[in-house]
């Protein structure tokens, strides 16, 4: 698609404003529809699209396959340290209450911190398995050399 310029440019334009409609659907899961599944798929699906148009080169080397393969465990990390917290705290596994100085605030602060690991995890298993197709037959090597050049 090198030629594609008007595609090349309106991805490059819509490209922030899909990333924050993310970060939007993560914080507002609160308060109405939405959470960290439903932005992590909107994260990843700006990252396919920009892999789409500029291609998969371009798109490793923005986003590196170490660090989208690093993400899904990170996520898990993330979700499940904050229900081990609750055990260091003397509370139950996922027990956000004691996250801050009261309950209230504590589940506030658990609620954002599981569903931000449940964005980190659903981005990062997404972008891996359009990385393994859109590779897949092609002698592509990442630039940080972790392909494999079969």
């Amino acid at each position: 698609m090198r030629l594609d310029v008007v595609l090349r440019v309106a991805s490059k334009l819509f490209m922030p404003f899909i990333l924050m409609f993310a970060l939007y659907v993560q914080f507002h899961g609160d308060y109405g529809p939405g959470g960290g599944f439903q932005a992590g798929v909107i994260a990843a699906a700006a990252i396919i699209l920009h892999a789409i148009i500029v291609g998969l080169r371009e798109a490793w080397r923005v986003v590196p396959p170490a660090l989208v393969e690093a993400m899904v465990p990170l996520g898990v990390l993330i979700y499940a340290g904050v229900g081990v917290f609750g055990f260091f705290t003397g509370a139950n596994y996922l027990d956000y209450s004691h996250l801050a100085h009261d309950q209230v605030h504590g589940q506030e602060w658990g609620v954002f911190l599981v569903e931000f690991g449940v964005l980190v995890t659903v981005a990062g298993t997404m972008v891996t398995i359009f990385y393994a197709f859109a590779a897949r037959g092609r002698v592509v090597n990442p630039p940080d050399g972790s392909g494999d050049s079969s």
